[in-house]
């Protein structure tokens, strides 16, 4: 008995060492990056504007740095942003993400999902205003428009990818990340059931060490982590570029992977003891 869904076109194109790796993939396909103007999300839209997607780029409360972005982008590329700014909690912003990508017209092939708070408050000045206040950035707003977002792309018939963004801190215990680290560890396990949830849309999730931009820039620049280095527990700090890599891996359109969480530290969380 042979499988139904057996396909003997590509076991033969197999057995000839014939594989398939499509290049640019995403181009001329829409795709979301909220929270893209920082160094890790710029990064990223720099890695999607070369490919030749149609990129949303969301932002917070910078309209100038997001200006920046996109006259950069336009110089190198020749392609223009759609900028929609705004807290991604509030329902109307959220709109403003799908009224855009209507717009725009071509399929929304995925979606990057950065926007988050280092949450740096002081062990003793931990309260219940400051929990909450990085609970509404680090999880809930993220949360909502993945789900927003995941819900229109498993309407059409090619499905998607959205990709979160956690912190190593939400997979191995650091000193003092309490109210940073537990709102991100609960967007790895929402990030699986969203992933369980749809069927044509794949979640993941990265998790960035310490890297030369976004949120860890400021302790890298305090020499926080140059033990790190120094115990040769990492080779080097982590880059923007190695995030948006990792970024456009999840967002492969035929990718086969979902639910998962991939921590981009450089091997931080399992040597960090070192030295």
């Amino acid at each position: 008995m042979t499988s139904l869904y057996w396909d003997e076109n590509l076991a033969g194109a197999y057995r000839k060492f014939q594989f398939e790796f499509p290049e640019k993939a995403l181009a001329g396909k829409t795709v979301i990056v909220a929270g893209g103007t920082g160094g890790l999300g710029a990064a990223t839209v720099v890695r999607l504007a070369l490919e030749g997607a149609h990129l949303i780029v969301g932002y917070r409360k910078n309209p100038e740095r997001a200006g920046r972005l996109s006259d950069a982008i336009e110089k190198q590329f020749g392609r223009k942003l759609a900028l929609v700014g705004g807290d991604i909690a509030e329902v109307e912003v959220r709109g403003k993400y799908l009224e855009a990508a209507a717009k725009i017209g071509a399929p929304l092939a995925g979606a990057a999902i950065f926007p988050g708070d280092p949450a740096r408050v002081a062990w003793q000045d931990l309260d219940r205003e400051s929990l909450l206040d990085s609970l509404g950035k680090n999880y809930v707003g993220p949360v909502l428009l993945a789900r927003d977002l995941g819900d229109a792309m498993e309407k059409s018939s090619q499905g998607g990818s959205i990709v979160l963004l956690a912190t190593m801190q939400a997979i191995a215990v650091f000193p003092s990340s309490l109210n940073y680290a537990s709102p991100k560890a609960a967007l790895v396990h929402a990030a699986r059931i969203l992933a369980q949830h749809w069927g044509r849309v794949r979640v993941n999730v990265i998790a960035p060490g310490a890297t030369l931009a976004g949120m860890a820039a400021e302790s890298i620049q305090s020499g926080k982590y140059d033990r790190h280095i120094t115990s040769g527990a990492i080779p080097r700090f982590g880059r923007p570029e190695d995030i948006a890599r990792t970024v456009r891996f999840f967002l492969e359109p035929d990718n086969y992977v979902t639910g998962q969480t991939l921590v981009v530290d450089g091997g931080l969380t399992l040597r960090r003891d070192r030295g």
